[in-house]
């Protein structure tokens, strides 16, 4: 088989991998330059890798360097993994592996601690160390159900402001309200830069609403866009399609809900990457008012460092217990690890449970039991009375949701 080889890819060489990258999605070959501009603004030197065969530049994966909050409230480095694509003819010669390989391993050398994505394969990323770390929904209100009962939250105001304002607004205000649980992740400016481009650019459809409370501070947002059926040759339904809803309480998310299902013609929102928590079916007046099309895969979470990651992060009241990790693709990370009420770390102790490092990131937020995970067969047990210990310790009071694409 010819080599591969895998480097850091110039400035120069970033707009042919990002035309690979999009054209992997079968989205068209070249990209305008307004999108290119946006979607650039994100790269940092160093981060975006190409696989190269012959030569010839054919795969590419790049990383963005951001934070995730972790059980207990810590907030860690993370690496947002994204860009990632193999040319259609250059499949199945080892380019992902050797890309994943060489990033994964660029990442630990800058003190990384965690890698997270959202995979468009599932079956692929389980391979190189990630774990399905949080879940979504996709959830549908009608506008004849949308009624919210009279003791929901509510308080402050709604205002609408434009895609420049948005720009220079959202940024800080995310950052301010965006903690408080597991799985919540920083966004960048570049981030921001490419998400709001179809709100600035002429023509965009991405609509903006920020919450206030009652003392004029702002405390949420919501971005959506308005989706039209043709009247004559459709059922004239306009639907809401909400992409980014978040507040710093339940007030300014109950508000945010109440103005989206407030607008007038549409027939009713559905927003997607919900938090499988959110109360908003108990602040209907009807409930069945509120519909759930499908339980997503959110955040893919890899840990790099795993001493580092697992000791960052709090558990819940129970014995400890001798967890085995098994990481072929970092072997670094291969051993025994004591977790209980007061941390994590290295042992040379007999391990009462052993399992993959996937299956780690899988629990490592508490999206999953690890009893769960046993009835799978994807955790060996040694000690059936460590499985109860280990649901205590990987326990987390609120569900973990990342709610941002990238």
């Amino acid at each position: 088989m010819t080599d591969v080889h895998v480097r850091p890819l110039a400035e120069s060489e970033y707009r042919p991998s990002f035309d690979l990258f999009v054209t992997a999605l079968h989205e068209p070959q070249r990209v305008g330059d307004d999108r290119w501009r946006r979607s650039v603004a994100r790269y940092e030197p160093g981060r975006v890798l190409g696989a190269f065969l012959d030569g010839e530049l054919a795969g590419t994966a790049l990383s963005l360097p951001s934070t995730l909050e972790v059980p207990g409230g810590a907030v860690l480095p993370a690496a947002a993994v994204t860009g990632v694509a193999v040319r259609a003819d250059r499949t199945r010669r080892g380019l992902l592996r050797e890309l994943m390989r060489a990033q994964l391993a660029d990442l630990r050398e800058r003190g990384e601690p965690l890698a997270m994505l959202h995979a468009s394969e599932t079956r692929i990323y389980p391979r190189f160390g990630y774990g399905l770390g949080t879940r979504s929904q996709r959830a549908r209100v009608a506008r004849t159900h949308a009624e919210l009962r009279p003791d929901a939250p509510v308080g402050g105001q709604v205002r609408l402001v434009d895609g420049i304002a948005a720009e220079k607004l959202l940024p800080e205000l995310y950052a301010r309200i965006g903690t408080g649980r597991p799985g919540l992740m920083a966004r960048s400016d570049g981030w921001w830069t490419t998400r709001l481009g179809a709100a600035v650019e002429n023509g965009g459809t991405l609509r903006v609403a920020v919450h206030s409370d009652e003392s004029g501070t702002d405390d949420g947002f919501a971005l959506w866009e308005p989706s039209k059926a043709d009247h004559q040759f459709g059922d004239g339904a306009v639907q809401i399609q909400v992409s980014d809803l978040h507040g710093a309480d339940d007030t300014a998310v109950a508000s945010l809900w109440r103005f989206l299902l407030g607008l007038d013609l549409a027939t009713s929102v559905i927003a997607v990457d919900r938090p499988l928590d959110e109360p908003m079916p108990w602040w209907l007046a009807d409930r069945r008012g509120y519909g759930v099309d499908r339980v997503d895969d959110d955040l893919w979470v890899r840990l790099v460092d795993v001493p580092a990651a697992l000791a960052a992060r709090s558990y819940g009241a129970a014995a400890a217990v001798v967890v085995e990790v098994r990481d072929a693709f970092l072997p670094q990370n291969s051993g025994a690890y004591r977790i209980g009420p007061g941390g994590a770390e290295p042992v040379a102790d007999a391990p009462q449970l052993s399992l993959d490092v996937d299956v780690l990131g899988s629990l490592y937020l508490g999206d999953v039991a690890p009893s769960t995970l046993v009835a799978a067969n994807r955790i060996d047990v040694h000690d059936p009375a460590a499985v109860p210990a280990a649901d205590a310790l990987f326990a987390t009071p609120r569900l973990p949701w990342c709610g941002t694409g990238f």
